[in-house]
C-alpha cells in the first residue's frame, strides 16, 4: 500500500486528494476536526498567510481503524498512526500513562517499532513544583519507555516536542511492523546523553529516523533547533538561530545519507514543519528556509514554544515520501 504526504494550506474543513483516505496527521489552527483516520488537532495558530494547516499521510486504500484504551489509531499492513490526548494536572503522570499507552496498543496491534512522535503540551517552559514542564514531560517519557523495557537510547525514534496555547497533553506517533535505523547529528550531542544541567532525565529521541514506508526510504527528521554540542547558540537573534538550525538540518541529513546503501536526501526535496516563538518573526524565518533550500519549499509555519525558553525557532522535515496533490 502506497503511502503520500499531503500538507494542505487552508481553514474549514479538512480536505484531501480523491481517491486517497487518511492514515493519520496532525492539524493546526482553524481546521474543522471531522474526516476519516486519527488527526491530532493542535491548539497552535498557523502563520505566513495561513489561517489552518493539516499535515496528513495518505494511503491508496482504506485502513483498519479503531481505539485501544485511549489511543485512536489506523493501521495498514505495515503502519499505524495513532493519537492520544490525556489532561495533565500533573504532567509527568499524565506522559508516562499517555506513552505507557501508546507501548500498549503497539504491542496488542502488533507495531513494535515506534517510527516518529509528536508531543504537543501547554505552557512547556512554565515551572511547575520547581520543575519546568519540559523536564517533566521527558521524565515521564523516559519512564515509560524504561516500563515497557524499550530502549531510552541509541534505537530511540524521531520525534518533537512543542508548547502550545492551551491544551491537554497530545501525542501523535507512527510505528511499524519493520525495523528502522536512528540517525544523529554530528554536531550535536545525541539527546539522550544531555548532561544534568538540562534535566535529570533526559530526552527519549533520534535527531532523525530512517525508515522504510509504503515501499520507499523515508527521512523523518525531528524538531531541530540552533544547538551545537548541547549548547543553545544566538540568544534573541532570529536570523543566527534559523540559519544555525539550518546547519543541523543539513548536517543530519547528511549523515542519514552515509549510511550503506542508503537513499541520499536532498534537503531541497523535503516538506517542512516550522515553529516559531514569536509570530512576528514567521516571515523572516519562512524567507531564510526558502533562500537555503529553494523558492519552492514545502513549510507549514505556526507558533509555539519551543523546548528551551531561549530558543525561538524550531524546523522538522520529512523527505521520500510522495508528495498527495488534490486531483
Amino acid at each position: 500500500m502506497g503511502v503520500r504526504l499531503y500538507h494542505d494550506l487552508s481553514a474549514g474543513e479538512r480536505r484531501v486528494p480523491r481517491g486517497t483516505h487518511v492514515l493519520g496527521g496532525v492539524a493546526y489552527g482553524d481546521v474543522a476536526a471531522s474526516g476519516e483516520g486519527p488527526v491530532l488537532t493542535v491548539d497552535a495558530p498557523v502563520l505566513a498567510g495561513a489561517s489552518g494547516a493539516t499535515s496528513l499521510l495518505l494511503t491508496d486504500r482504506p485502513g483498519r481503524c479503531g481505539n485501544h484504551g485511549p489511543v485512536r489509531y489506523c493501521a495498514t499492513d505495515e503502519l499505524v498512526f495513532g493519537v492520544v490526548q490525556l489532561h495533565d494536572g500533573a504532567l509527568e503522570a499524565a506522559t508516562a500513562r499517555a506513552y505507557g499507552a501508546v507501548f500498549e496498543a503497539l504491542d496488542a496491534l502488533g507495531y513494535p517499532t515506534l517510527l516518529r512522535a509528536w508531543n504537543y503540551m501547554a505552557q512547556i517552559n512554565e515551572v511547575a513544583d520547581g520543575v519546568e514542564r519540559y523536564r517533566q514531560f521527558n521524565a515521564g517519557r523516559q519512564a515509560a519507555f524504561a516500563a515497557s523495557g524499550r530502549p531510552r537510547s541509541g534505537r530511540v525514534p524521531a520525534a518533537c516536542a512543542l508548547g502550545t496555547r492551551a491544551g491537554p497533553l497530545s501525542v501523535a506517533f507512527l510505528a511499524g511492523v519493520t525495523p528502522f535505523v536512528p540517525v544523529e547529528n554530528p554536531r550535536q550531542v545525541s539527546a539522550y546523553h544531555y548532561p544534568p544541567e538540562y534535566g535529570d532525565l533526559s530526552p527519549t529521541f533520534s535527531r532523525a529516523g530512517l525508515a522504510r514506508v509504503g515501499g520507499v526510504d523515508a527521512l523523518f527528521v525531528s524538531g531541530t533547533a540552533a544547538i551545537v554540542g548541547h549548547a543553545s547558540l544566538h540568544a534573541n537573534d532570529i536570523d543566527a538561530q534559523t540559519r544555525e538550525t539550518l546547519a543541523n538540518l543539513e548536517a543530519v541529513v547528511d549523515a542519514a545519507g552515509a549510511y550503506p546503501g542508503g537513499v541520499r536526501h536532498r534537503l531541497e526535496h523535503m516538506d517542512f514543519t516550522v515553529y516559531v516563538r514569536h509570530a512576528e518573526d514567521a516571515g523572516r524565518v519562512t524567507a531564510l528556509l526558502r533562500a537555503h533550500v529553494g523558492e519552492s519549499a514545502r513549510a507549514i509555519c505556526v507558533q509555539a514554544d519551543v523546548c528551551r525558553a531561549e530558543l525561538l525557532v524550531e524546523i522538522e522535515a520529512v523527505g521520500g515520501l510522495p508528495r498527495g496533490t488534490e486531483t
